[in-house]
């Protein structure tokens, strides 16, 4: 599998994998109960993800070059 398939997997994987295992209101984190940071946590990364996945896609290299 190549990467930009695996880093797109990670999103799902700590989203909907790992919320049972973190489902806890406290520690707080930044004020806020540690399952709602989780989430915010990996809408940022997931965005930042995807933009490293767009980058290293060889399909968007090909038509950057264009």
């Amino acid at each position: 599998m190549k990467l930009h398939h695996l880093l797109t997997v990670l999103p799902f994987i700590g989203v909907l994998v790992c919320i049972p295992f973190v489902n806890t209101v406290k520690p707080y984190v930044l004020g806020l109960p540690f399952v709602i940071f989780w989430m915010v946590m990996w809408v940022v990364l997931t965005s930042i993800i995807m933009w490293i996945v767009y980058k290293i896609d060889p399909a968007n290299r090909e038509s950057e070059t264009q």
